[in-house]
């Protein structure tokens, strides 16, 4: 039996799938009213998520449906915000990632994960040491349920989760060359089932720190990363079974403008993108349009933990991932752990 059929016996998947449109044509323009038809049922069996690392959401108004057109497609065909916001503490990468995959604030004081660092450090040695308890993740959650993982990153300092979860990820592929490590996924995709796939792409982020955020080489490697999303997608478009139970969610750690992101009071830096896309995320969709009780659309504002209704964050993640999966939150997580993060019509 197949991990992907292992899963479904253990699970009931919500209905939710992958149908992405990866083609320029297929964008809606801005003037075109959103289309929120919800697409036949199919069960999720498999989320894949992947990470832009310092993708300012205002390359893609600048770029455009021409220059990012598979992000732009992205949006249309899914649910999306330009408008959601990273973890309040620290617009960093590791903590961030790791706020990601566990569901939890930073701060370990509050109930955080405790990875406030970001290189490679082995001291702490794992995120359970910084957080000084125990801290599950969305990888420990599938794993549990009978699902495989996979976790593909382009730093190094991500071997921390490996660490972290030696028992619940089943591949971790650390490549620096994002080209390279996109066509792992490619090869992965085609030859393995798994439930739960991480993706991290570093490009943007690292041609900020060299030539500046927002900069023209900045620009091209946003370019470049929309590409090799497109590669992606199409792997997936072209396998009629992942096609049919695939979704996908598409983020960031944090943005960046002029030659830092570390500022967290910066709006430009806290900042960042969330998309879903799949039959039954709703079609062109805002997700503070299909939230209005459970999410609010902070403006330009930075946003606490204290507020009743928050934004969407990157945190947001690991619990949606469970949540397509038909999968109970993450203990002890914090961001939508009451599963309320809506992508669909059909709640």
């Amino acid at each position: 039996m197949t991990p992907r059929s292992v899963l479904a016996s253990v699970i009931a998947c919500a209905a939710v799938g992958l149908c992405l449109m990866s083609a320029p044509a297929q964008l809606a323009s801005s003037s075109t009213p959103p289309d929120t038809r919800v697409s036949a049922d199919n069960a999720v069996e498999s989320v894949l998520a992947i990470s832009i690392d310092g993708l300012n959401p205002e390359a893609l108004r600048i770029l455009g449906p021409q220059g990012t057109p598979h992000l732009h497609a992205f949006m249309a065909s899914g649910a999306s915000t330009l408008n959601a916001r990273t973890e309040n503490e620290l617009t960093i990468t590791l903590p961030n990632h790791t706020g990601m995959v566990t569901g939890r604030r930073v701060e370990a004081d509050t109930g955080g994960h405790g990875v406030t660092w970001n290189d490679d450090r082995r001291r702490p040695a794992t995120v359970q040491a910084a957080a000084g308890k125990r801290v599950e993740s969305v990888f420990t959650s599938i794993s549990a349920a009978g699902g495989s993982t996979a976790l593909f990153a382009s730093k190094t300092k991500f071997s921390l989760w490996k660490r972290s979860w030696p028992l619940a990820i089943d591949k971790t592929r650390i490549q620096l060359d994002n080209g390279l490590l996109a066509r792992a996924v490619r090869r992965d995709l085609r030859d393995h089932d798994r439930a739960f796939r991480f993706v991290h792409f570093s490009l943007p982020d690292s041609v900020g720190h060299d030539k500046g955020f927002m900069s023209k080489p900045y620009l091209r490697s946003v370019r470049q990363v929309d590409a090799l999303l497109g590669g992606i997608v199409a792997a997936v478009e072209s396998d009629p079974q992942l096609d049919a139970g695939t979704a996908t969610i598409v983020t960031s750690d944090h943005g960046g403008l002029g030659d830092s992101h570390s500022d967290a009071r910066r709006f430009a830096n806290y900042r960042i993108a969330f998309m879903v896309a799949g039959p039954g995320v709703a079609v062109g969709a805002d997700l503070y349009d299909l939230n209005p009780d459970d999410r609010r659309d902070p403006g330009t504002r930075r946003t606490t933990y204290g507020q009743s209704v928050q934004p969407v964050r990157n945190g947001d993640l690991a619990n949606l991932t469970l949540d397509l999966l038909d999968l109970d939150p993450v203990p002890g997580s914090e961001h939508n752990s009451a599963l309320g993060l809506d992508v669909s019509l059909a709640q």
